[in-house]
């Protein structure tokens, strides 16, 4: 069995997949989104960046060719947007983590506006 043959993985990456949706068809919305929608907002990225955080060691721990190439291809894609290759992925996804907490607090103390 292919690591991608894996009910637990494609179930994740459709999980992925819906969540990354949603977060993109509301991020233009942000601005005029009320405090609770907001904070709903920043819930979904969080649990997209833990999903994908999770999916990442999956694929760093397999041996599997199209999961090595999976992994690849999510470096090469975080190089184009200025992070450098050899830069630890895991620590790319706390950093975000931390970043998305600290809007959270913002908008929790009603300190948040754009």
């Amino acid at each position: 069995m292919t690591f991608f043959d894996s009910e637990i993985v494609r179930a994740e990456m459709a999980e992925i997949s819906e969540l990354q949706e949603e977060v993109y068809s509301n991020v233009m919305k942000f601005h005029y989104m009320n405090d609770e929608d907001k904070i709903y907002h920043i819930e979904i990225l969080e649990k997209l960046i833990d999903k994908q955080k999770i999916l990442y060691a999956r694929l760093s721990l397999s041996d599997d060719p199209d999961a090595k190439k999976m992994k690849e291809n999510i470096i090469e894609s975080a190089a184009m947007m200025g992070i450098p290759s050899s830069t630890d992925m895991s620590k790319v996804f706390e950093q975000m983590s931390t970043m998305v907490q600290t809007l959270k607090i913002q908008i929790d103390k009603n300190q948040f506006s754009l």
